[in-house]
């Protein structure tokens, strides 16, 4: 019964930044590990970064490599996505998704982004 709640979305600027973040409750957070997906209208989901349950293995899509980084506070139960040089690109739903051995994946509700060339 983990629940994920993102927020931090919104307007960008050409070249912005935002940071994204998604809070776990009803699970033992430190034991997931945690991604961000995101999804344009009219457009399939797709994956944008991931990072293990210590923190120390991370992953990106080549699409924000370089721009986006995905960090944890275990102690916060809270994953971030810092999101710089922002474009129109970026613009989609952002969700975030926690994964553990022998349990389904889990899936917030979603926060927007709109980034503008």
């Amino acid at each position: 019964q983990v629940q994920l709640v993102e927020s931090g979305g919104g307007l960008a600027q050409a070249g912005g930044s935002l940071r994204l973040s998604c809070a776990a409750s009803g699970g033992t957070f430190s034991s997931y590990r945690m991604g961000w997906f995101r999804q344009a209208p009219g457009k399939v989901r797709e994956f944008v970064a991931t990072i293990d349950w210590s923190g120390g293995s991370t992953a990106y899509a080549n699409s924000v490599k370089g721009r986006f980084t995905i960090s944890r506070d275990n102690a916060k139960n809270m994953v971030y996505l810092q999101m710089n040089s922002l474009n129109a690109g970026g613009t989609a739903g952002y969700y975030c998704a926690g994964r553990r051995s022998y349990e389904d994946d889990y899936w917030g509700q979603g926060t927007q982004v709109t980034g503008l060339n």
